[in-house]
């Protein structure tokens, strides 16, 4: 069918399948803000929209007098960016899909967009197309390939005309930031829009249920892209496609509408700081949790990292991510293409998650049991049950229990090729 500029219509699109079988996902916020790298990707606004003092600070210690925003751009260099290494750590990471800021709310493009002349990658910085190089490694290790664009510019005249007139004016939206989607989608054809900057007017100032209905109608990416809801500051969690509601979105119960928790690894800052501390990192274990909790709830993980000004994924971010492409290895089967079971979570605990893929059922369970004895109330056994752990061969024993369900005797200890992991997997098939 063809889809009318709507909601009616344009929310009625089914989500192409690739998404929820995904999964994983990878997140990079890298532009100009990578070159103060300090407090976070909001620098600019913080400092020159809130002049705030830390930020005035900060500049007058660092750069010489009258320095301006614009002046940062020559150093953005990208100088050890290498799109094939990335793609390779974002595999190894388990990642299905990664989504690249082409443009964060400072106008910059990471890409040679026409209606934004000097102000992009091409013109100046690293003078590269990093949209095109970071796609086209991704595409070779059979990744999709997502792009972030922000609809707003902070400080964009076009823009702050438009938001004078109280958004009755259309200026910037006709002769910047619909060029630049229209572009985007026609150029690289990306299969995900993530876009955001939608707080400060609605969708009928960003044109954007016309973009929407050219997208599903007529692009190249009709039938496979995918898009999330900040469409204007009344679509979030309302319309668009999947769901991002708002960062770090954290439901208690199983949405009906499928959706996306996107996560930082550094819990302060989407883009690189380079005075980050360790104790403000996500470890290994929160990782995994948010992870688990998200799938069995429905939705994607979408873990964020922000590279340095030279384009440099720094190891603690790497070892993080390779944490999860481990754990990804030996529990993924619970994972990708599975689905929501009847039950989310054991109750009683929270350290019991649920998720199914056909007739099996998997219990991730986030810390060991005592006495070695994984106790699950939820299920209810077949004769025939059969129970495995991810990771070992040959099958567990287990044993019925009027008052829990189902009684798992697992190793002793988590056994060596395991003991590192951050939660363990057990599959049972033949289970109600």
């Amino acid at each position: 069918p063809r889809y009318r500029a709507d909601w009616e219509s344009l929310d009625a699109r089914p989500l192409p399948a690739w998404f929820d079988r995904a999964k994983v996902g990878v997140f990079v916020h890298w532009g100009v803000f990578a070159v103060p790298a300090w407090g976070s990707e909001w620098f600019w606004w913080h400092w020159r929209g809130e002049r705030r003092g830390d930020y005035e600070r900060f500049v007058r210690g660092r750069y010489p007098p009258a320095t301006t925003y614009a002046d940062f751009a020559p150093r953005f260099t990208a100088h050890d960016f290498q799109p094939r290494e990335w793609a390779r750590l974002f595999q190894r990471a388990g990642a299905r899909y990664v989504v690249l800021t082409a443009k964060h709310h400072e106008g910059f493009t990471n890409w040679g967009s026409p209606v934004s002349w000097s102000w992009n990658s091409v013109d100046t910085g690293p003078h590269r197309d990093l949209v095109a190089e970071l796609g086209q490694a991704l595409r070779e290790s059979n990744i999709r390939y997502g792009l972030y664009h922000s609809l707003l510019e902070w400080f964009n005249p076009l823009y702050l005309g438009d938001k004078e007139s109280g958004f009755k004016s259309q200026n910037f939206v006709l002769q910047k930031t619909m060029p630049e989607l229209y572009d985007l989608v026609l150029r690289y054809k990306p299969d995900l829009i993530w876009s955001d900057g939608d707080w400060e007017a609605p969708e009928s100032y960003w044109n954007s249920t016309s973009f929407l209905a050219w997208l599903y109608n007529d692009s190249p990416v009709k039938d496979t892209v995918v898009v999330n809801d900040r469409w204007g500051y009344n679509c979030s969690c309302h319309h668009g496609g999947y769901y991002n509601c708002a960062d770090k979105y954290k439901p208690s119960a199983l949405l009906t509408h499928k959706w996306e928790m996107c996560s930082s690894i550094d819990k302060l800052s989407w883009g690189y700081r380079s005075n980050m501390h360790t104790d403000e990192l996500m470890d290994e274990a929160s990782i995994i949790k948010e992870l688990v909790q998200t799938v069995s709830f429905g939705g994607n993980y979408l873990l964020n990292v922000g590279p340095t000004k030279e384009g440099v994924i720094v190891p603690i971010f790497q070892e993080r991510l390779l944490a999860l492409g481990r754990w990804l290895d030996i529990n993924g089967e619970a994972i990708y293409e599975s689905k929501p079971w009847r039950v989310q979570t054991e109750n009683s605990t929270n350290s019991v998650w649920y998720t199914s893929k056909g007739p099996a059922v998997y219990a991730i369970f986030l810390t060991w049991p005592q006495d070695s004895l994984l106790k699950l109330s939820s299920p209810v056994p077949s004769p025939g049950l059969q129970v495995t752990m991810l990771g070992l061969t040959g099958a567990l024993e287990w044993q019925k229990s009027p008052a829990e369900g189902v009684l798992i005797t697992l190793p002793h200890v988590p056994p060596s090729s395991l003991s590192a992991q951050s939660g363990w997997t057990v599959k049972l098939e033949g289970v109600q």
